[in-house]
């Protein structure tokens, strides 16, 4: 099963413009939606979840219009938003069952499944605690949880990483990595890390256009040998900024080092530097940002 997207727009009645002609073709596995926050982002996975409308475009999901038929859709729709309301006294092994009525789970199958899903996410142990007590971590994988109820065929996950500690991330990447073996699973994120681990497929979005949509090895390879560094002093990242196409500063050990795109050698000190996402990353928003001014 494939998620077809064709020239999705949305503006807001703000005037903000969150998704500009937006095509992306979606194959079974795991698909990394990067952007920086207010990219489009969430609009876009928002109205693929049929929580809101698009102005304009079509998206289909195998032979079934995304637009049109939400409630076939939603038979089939697994949702993680950035956000998700829990009860404050009811155990994860309540909510879960309680949510799995409203996804029409019988009777009779309903005990078998939720008591599966619990112990898939590892939170069997738990089970009768309230999920409003629970870590950051464990409420993201109670999510999945509840998003993997009725076993379905696309997956979207919102921002699922942000907040969680590098062994909650670990768990959770994990979890993801084995769900998107069979389903179409988008992993919608900030987090360059995110797509690093997990995605054999990504796009690129920002100001609600899609700046790059293929493999992140085929990105990587348009900047092979292309990405330059330097430690400078902060004093003197405007000037470098006037003089050379500066794609990203970081701080190490309280000194900046910038990355800069050249296709020749920029001298001046600089050394090449092994590309990475977050390169791609940054390359692409810059580019974009350049044509929008």
């Amino acid at each position: 099963m494939q998620l077809t997207i064709r020239n999705l727009t949305k503006t807001y009645p703000n005037g903000v413009k969150a998704l500009q002609d937006v095509s992306l073709d979606i194959p079974t596995g795991m698909y990394g939606l990067l952007g920086p926050n207010g990219a489009g982002k969430s609009t876009l996975m928002r109205t693929l979840a049929t929580l809101q409308e698009a102005d304009s475009g079509a998206a289909t999901l195998g032979d079934m219009d995304v637009l049109k038929d939400k409630d076939a859709v939603r038979r089939v729709l697994g949702y993680l938003p950035q956000e998700f309301g829990v009860y404050a006294r009811i155990s994860a092994l309540e909510m879960l069952d309680h949510l799995a009525v409203l996804k029409g789970i019988p009777a009779a199958r309903r005990k078998e499944v939720v008591d599966a899903l619990l112990q898939r996410v590892n939170l069997w142990e738990h089970r009768k605690k309230s999920v409003s007590s629970y870590s950051g971590g464990m409420r993201q994988r109670f999510g999945i949880a509840q998003a993997l109820l009725g076993d379905p065929k696309l997956i979207i996950v919102d921002e699922p990483t942000a907040g969680l500690d590098p062994g909650e991330r670990n768990r959770f990447y994990n979890l993801l990595s084995e769900i998107g073996e069979n389903v179409i699973v988008i992993l919608s994120t900030h987090i360059v890390e995110d797509v690093t681990e997990l995605c054999s497929n990504m796009a690129i979005i920002n100001n609600g256009r899609v700046l790059y949509d293929g493999a992140p090895d085929a990105a990587l390879k348009q900047l092979e040998g292309k990405v330059w560094e330097k430690a400078i002093a902060k004093s003197e990242i405007d000037d470098y900024q006037q003089r050379f196409q500066v794609i990203s500063s970081k701080l190490v050990a309280g000194k900046p080092i910038i990355h800069i795109l050249s296709d020749t050698d920029p001298s001046d000190g600089f050394r090449r530097a092994e590309a990475d996402l977050e390169d791609v990353f940054f390359a692409k928003i810059s580019a974009g940002e350049a044509l929008e001014g």
